[in-house]
């Protein structure tokens, strides 16, 4: 259950309104996700949130597929449910094929893994992967 009401477009602030449509016509969707709503209670951090990920998330050095999985890839480690399924979703529509998603959870799986193993036993880093 959300912590906060998710939102409808007419019980927005206009400011979060203004967002709202950017988004849509950004992504040429009649409505926007439920992460949207409920950050609208917060037309600033909304702004900043949506300004930011496209930002980070146009294509650049890395393509938007890897980019797409890289999003889930620390979802999933952080055990975020709504931006697993969601980027899960994304990363499908940019081209992601099953092959690649089950790489990508066994790679999180085993990271977190070695990961925990790494910080358990207090492994010093070597010398050589320092900078």
């Amino acid at each position: 259950m959300a912590t906060v009401p998710l939102l409808d477009y007419d019980d927005m602030a206009p400011e979060a309104r203004a967002v709202i449509d950017d988004i849509k016509a950004a992504r040429g969707v009649d409505d926007v996700n439920n992460f949207w709503k409920a950050l609208a209670h917060q037309p600033d951090n909304l702004r900043r949130i949506w300004e930011g990920l496209q930002e980070v998330m146009a294509p650049g050095a890395l393509d938007t597929v890897t980019k797409e999985m890289l999003y889930l890839a620390v979802s999933v480690a952080n055990n975020c449910e709504y931006c697993a399924h969601s980027h899960t979703a994304s990363a499908r529509a940019k081209g992601m094929t099953d092959e690649q998603y089950g790489e990508l959870l066994a790679i999180v799986a085993m990271a977190s893994q070695t990961n925990a193993l790494a910080n358990a036993l207090r492994v010093p880093v070597d010398d050589g992967f320092l900078r």
